[in-house]
């Protein structure tokens, strides 16, 4: 009988401790979205300097809204990082393709 009585206290105890107890307001925080700063990074080094600033403050600004809570707003800047540096290495690549081109062709 008296094991029930310590086994019921245990219980209690640990269901009351901090470390158990789980408020409903706390939910887990959802998974950061891509922000795209390693390519945007990577899109620096094409010759297509306006647009891929622009990707490069695009990603950033993904990654503030992150930090302050816009889980929406990031993953759409992110998507906008995403789509403007796909535009700056494209650019980059027909401007070295013209370059050459124009190179080899005239000398």
């Amino acid at each position: 009988m008296s094991q029930n009585i310590c086994n019921s206290e245990i219980k209690r105890a640990l269901e009351s401790s901090p470390e158990t107890n789980i408020d409903d307001d706390e939910a887990p925080e959802p998974p950061m979205p891509s922000n795209y700063l390693l390519l945007t990074i990577c899109a620096c080094f094409c010759p297509a300097y306006p647009i891929n600033i622009v990707a490069f403050v695009f990603s950033i600004m993904a990654l503030n809204s992150y930090n302050q809570g816009d889980i929406e707003g990031s993953r759409r800047l992110g998507q906008n990082a995403l789509w403007v540096a796909v535009a700056a290495i494209i650019i980059g690549l027909l401007v070295i393709a013209i370059y050459c081109t124009v190179h080899f062709t005239t000398h």
